[in-house]
């Protein structure tokens, strides 16, 4: 509900957003430009009778004196029958330039402020403001979600979800502007309100009007005991008499109240202050325009200039997360479900499954909410049922639809208590099969809710496995199920190979180095980076096989590593390749294994086709940030993936520095002893905020935390603290 309060307001009105905030941005330039021209003395130094008395000396047809809010001291004047305004030196009462509003600034203001429409385009402005500070207020409950509370707000954001640069970058920007957008449009709002008389406008005491007393000869004006006492910071306006009128008087407006200064005396005859709910109103207007505060406005001008950004990777992280979901025809609202259906997918493959079990239970006459598991809501007021499917990611964390889901269910109230099942999906072969579901089963027992069914695991995505699970489920809830799985269809690309170079057949470690290009002249490759996904589907497969990239588009090649499995269907696939074959692909981006912005060193760990993105992010390495690579295979004569390119890195800076263990050599080694030998320079490293990155087999990830572990130890951190701050990230198979 919260995500929807965010984004519907943005998708809305992104266009009129961009245009407020663009013109609010150049607005706020024109404050400090008027202040980078004005001579402005300290508080103290000149009061408003030598002001006005050297601009009587100057301009002997000076009517008004104005303190603009940039600091400035303009003179209105009449000469020889044509009017004037000239900005002066208030210390001396020199001409300092002419004056003339900026036509562009008071166009844009228009733009700005009503959309060149008169009061229907303040409305429209109004509207905006609010829109905007209801973003604001929604985002920042969001961003303290994803931080972990609001002590945490500021602290590190990492990256979560297969698309995430998109939301990292918006997340950023927004954390930084929020405080200058929330102020703009609160202040927009207030003074639209009071524009269409929604809130009452404060009334502004005024002094009573009071006549100079007649036949009185007139002091020199810099001799005014009233105009003396009022330090020129403080001048608002000060209106002289018609000469021609001996009862006229100086009527002065100051920032703090207004009132009439007698020209025979000096004196003042009237005055009066503002009050408070005047005063208040003219502070808020100076906050949203900036004007009294130039340095203010450029704070907020800044913080208007991420609105475009913001719109933009707002819409794009809509249409990824709307993209990445199927569509459900028989979804039902979660206020009437009886069944809550969660899914928690890294690669969205899940949502096949779920799509096929809510048409199943749909035709059964259930009434089914599917949501991904992050968007668990407080409260279902007519389920019973709660039956989750959830992938693991990695080393047994959750997915990206899955992050915040065990941390939403620990607040979830304890009643009504519903049902539940947890059905799991992952690939044998690896060393964690399944271990989110695990953990998401452990957890749902301690809500002492019933369980329907003992948690079920899908291997390598099985259809026939999970329509025999809909059966027993079906029995279970005594609503006969007939399930029939469908994978969702992915849009693939046809890649032909144009290079290959294979290792390691004397060590029967078949591995085999695949470069692809479109299969079609002229056509371009689809956007990718190193460390993201390519999904693979071998011939007569519906189900992908993913493998990380080495490379990114601009390299002009899409490239892997593989390694041949025995009973592997795609791998075997892929090494058996012929040039000029074809493979139909898609990319799935993987920003959670991604080296961190900014110049702090890099330490790249991998083992065997782990050194896939490593090298894709050593050759991106051009602006020569330290980046060492500890990688391990069996033998140097055999399988050193990459040996001569390494070395060109080393001669290049890319890479700082090399070190390699083979475990087949006459004196083996292994990757996690190589950084036990080198526990000195790694914690030097890490005290330099040194990021870690790991990729390769299960097994030699966990051999290698255990390393890290033992040198963590003389600086009281381990690995676990380093993965909370994104200092170590694990791309593990």
């Amino acid at each position: 509900m919260l995500r929807r309060l965010h984004s519907l307001p943005g998708l809305f009105a992104a266009l009129l957003l961009l245009v407020i905030a663009t013109s609010g941005a150049i607005l706020s330039l024109n404050p400090a430009l008027e202040r980078a021209g004005a001579i402005v003395p300290p508080r103290g130094a000149v009061n408003v009778a030598d002001v006005a008395q050297r601009a009587l000396r100057a301009y002997p047809g000076v009517e008004q004196i104005e303190r603009l809010p940039s600091g400035a001291v303009l003179v209105y004047f009449t000469q020889g029958g044509n009017s004037g305004a000239d900005l002066i030196n208030p210390l001396t009462g020199d001409l300092v330039s002419s004056y003339a509003p900026s036509p562009f600034f008071s166009w844009l203001s228009d733009l700005h402020r009503a959309f060149l429409w008169d009061d229907r385009g303040r409305a429209i402005a109004g509207i905006g403001a609010l829109l905007m500070a209801l973003m604001c207020f929604s985002g920042l409950f969001l961003l303290a979600s994803r931080s972990g509370g609001w002590r945490k707000l500021f602290g590190p954001i990492r990256s979560a979800g297969n698309n995430a640069t998109s939301p990292r970058l918006h997340a950023e920007l927004a954390r930084a502007a929020a405080l200058g957008l929330l102020l703009s449009s609160l202040t927009g709002i207030w003074m639209s309100a009071i524009r269409f008389e929604l809130l009452p406008e404060a009334q502004e005491m005024e002094a009573e009007f009071r006549q100079s007393t007649e036949g009185a000869e007139a002091v020199p004006i810099a001799s005014s005991p009233a105009l003396q006492e009022v330090d020129l910071t403080d001048l608002h306006q000060l209106t002289f008499p018609f000469r021609d009128d001996p009862s006229d008087v100086y009527s002065l407006r100051t920032h703090q109240g207004s009132g009439y200064v007698d020209r025979g005396s000096g004196e003042w005859l009237s005055y009066a202050d503002y009050g408070s709910g005047a005063t208040l109103e003219a502070f808020i207007m100076e906050l949203h325009t900036g004007e009294a505060y130039w340095w203010l406005g450029l704070i907020m001008g800044l913080a208007a200039l991420t609105a475009p950004v913001l719109t933009v990777t707002g819409v794009l992280i809509w249409w990824q997360r709307r993209r990445s979901m199927p569509r459900l025809q028989n979804n039902s609202p979660k206020h009437v479900a009886d069944t809550i259906l969660l899914v928690g997918s890294e690669t969205n493959a899940t949502w096949g499954f779920a799509k096929s079990l809510l048409d199943g239970m749909s035709a059964a006459g259930k009434h089914v909410h599917v949501a991904p598991m992050n968007d668990l809501a407080d409260h279902y007021p007519k389920a019973s049922r709660l039956l989750i499917l959830t992938s693991t990611y990695g080393d047994g964390d959750a997915p990206a639809s899955a992050n915040q889901f065990l941390q939403k269910l620990e607040k979830l109230a304890t009643s009504p208590a519903m049902s539940w099942a947890v059905l799991g999906f992952g690939d044998r072969q690896f060393g964690n099969f399944c271990a989110f579901a695990d953990l998401v089963t452990e957890k749902l027992k301690q809500r002492d809710w019933p369980q329907i069914l003992e948690t079920t695991y899908i291997d390598r995505q099985s259809g026939p496995s999970f329509e025999q699970w809909g059966t027993v489920l079906g029995a279970a809830i005594d609503t006969p199920l007939s399930l029939h799985y469908k994978p969702l269809p992915r849009a693939t690309k046809s890649l032909i190979l144009i290079a290959r170079k294979t290792y390691g057949e004397q060590v029967n470690a078949h591995t085999c180095i695949l470069r692809f290009k479109p299969a079609k002249p002229g056509r371009s490759l689809p956007a990718f980076a190193a460390g993201d996904l390519v999904g693979i589907l071998p011939p007569n497969c519906d189900a992908p096989r993913f493998y990380s990239l080495a490379s990114m588009n601009k390299d002009g090649a899409l490239e892997i590593c593989v390694r041949r499995q025995e009973d592997g269907l795609c791998s075997n696939f892929l090494y058996n390749m012929k040039i000029g074959e074809s493979a139909n692909v898609f990319i799935q981006k993987n920003t959670r294994f991604k080296p961190c912005r900014g110049k702090t060193p890099i330490i790249l760990i991998g083992a065997g086709t782990g050194i896939g993105p490593l090298i894709g992010f050593i050759r991106a390495n051009t602006k020569h940030r330290t980046m060492h690579l500890y990688w391990g295979g069996r033998l140097a004569e055999s399988d050193f993936l990459y040996q001569e390119e390494l070395q060109s890195y080393i001669d290049d800076k890319r890479l700082s520095q090399l070190h390699t263990a083979f475990s087949r050599s006459s004196k083996p080694e292994y990757v996690q002893n190589k950084l036990l030998d080198d526990a000195d320079q790694i914690c030097t490293l890490l005290t330099e905020n040194a990021q870690i990155l790991v990729c390769g087999g299960r097994q030699m990830a966990t051999d290698v935390a255990t390393a890290i572990n033992t040198i963590l130890a003389p600086l009281s951190l381990d690995v676990a603290t380093l993965k909370k701050a994104g200092r170590y990230l694990e791309d593990t198979y």
